[in-house]
């Protein structure tokens, strides 16, 4: 039983590789499980004029489901955009829609795969011309290289990061009039470039969802094909593998980090305990002298000098001036 389950997945498998240079007809074979969450990651720069940013998307391979990255790609003709691939419930199972070039963009299961494919067409720029316009305020561009361009940020539509339609978890959503007409419109399949692309990722094991669990160390490339160099952009949450292996600086090194001081080395010094700490000791209190008041200090009398008020009054009479007066008075 085992065999013979192993033999259908690689048979699923090599069907699924043959389908985008097949048509954009949806698949007869169903997947039962739901492919996992789009992963986050930056976009990286444009890398010339007149590229076409095609997003990241779950393929299916002999080994299960496997990221495919972002990548910039020139597109097969003036004019054209890139209605991206995305996978639909039709009940009984997951089925691949796959992407295709038109002149304009048509429905991709509502999927927001970002910067510029929100769920409903395509917000990244358009064509006057010959040449493409790009909206600044969603995608990276270089002003030096990408001469032509605007800026007109649009807000996401949630933060769904579902990347399939229909089902459960899945999101809902069907294709309107303009969409419909578009997906009668003259089409291209993929590009050499995009088939090289997904033949490259179908190829690393790190991106295979049952070595990643759904967070792929590869979110896009700069360059179809080219995984490896400046123009990798790691998913968030994953670092990038330059960073990964760059040794650590030296101890003369100016960014040379010292290492912390273990527990058992004599100048430990063992961080003081919080004040919820069992062996918490309360610091002591700043001791101060006792208030004692002190007496009032004595007034000193000053000598004054005698400023009593003269006594102008006679002096008393003597005894003869007594006698006098008595025999006057009679």
């Amino acid at each position: 039983m085992r065999n013979i389950r192993l033999i259908g997945l690689l048979l699923v498998g090599a069907m699924m590789l043959a389908l985008p240079a097949a048509s954009s007809a949806q698949v007869s074979l169903s997947i039962t499980i739901a492919p996992p969450m789009l992963p986050v990651y930056s976009q990286p720069v444009c890398p010339a004029a007149n590229y076409i940013w095609t997003p990241g998307y779950w393929a299916y391979g002999p080994y299960g489901y496997y990221w495919v990255p972002g990548t910039w790609v020139q597109p097969p003709q003036v004019g054209f955009l890139w209605t991206p691939g995305y996978w639909g419930w039709g009940g009984s199972g997951y089925a691949w829609n796959a992407g295709y070039w038109g002149p304009q963009v048509g429905f991709y299961g509502g999927v927001s795969y970002g910067y510029g494919y929100n769920g409903v067409g395509y917000d990244g720029g358009y064509w006057r011309g010959s040449d493409f316009y790009y909206n600044r305020g969603v995608t990276n561009v270089n002003v030096n290289i990408n001469r032509y361009g605007y800026d007109r940020p649009y807000a996401a539509r949630g933060n769904n990061r579902a990347s399939y339609n229909g089902g459960r978890g899945g999101v809902v959503a069907r294709p309107n009039h303009q969409q419909q007409v578009a997906a009668r419109e003259q089409h291209r399949p993929e590009t050499s470039m995009q088939r090289e692309q997904q033949r490259g990722a179908s190829t690393n094991r790190e991106l295979r969802a049952s070595v990643n669990h759904g967070a792929p160390a590869i979110g896009a490339t700069e360059r179809p094909g080219a995984f490896g160099g400046r123009g990798v952009v790691p998913t968030r949450g994953t670092p990038a593998r330059a960073e990964a292996t760059r040794p650590a600086p030296k101890a003369n090194h100016p960014n040379y980090a010292k290492p912390a001081v273990k527990a058992t080395h004599p100048n430990y010094a063992r961080p003081a305990a919080k004040a919820i700490h069992p062996n918490y000791a309360r610091p002591a209190p700043n001791v101060r002298r006792p208030y004692s008041p002190q007496p009032a200090p004595k007034m000193q009398r000053r000598a004054v000098p005698n400023t009593a008020r003269p006594n102008h009054s006679m002096p008393p009479p003597n005894k003869e001036q007594q006698k006098q007066n008595q025999k006057r008075n009679g």
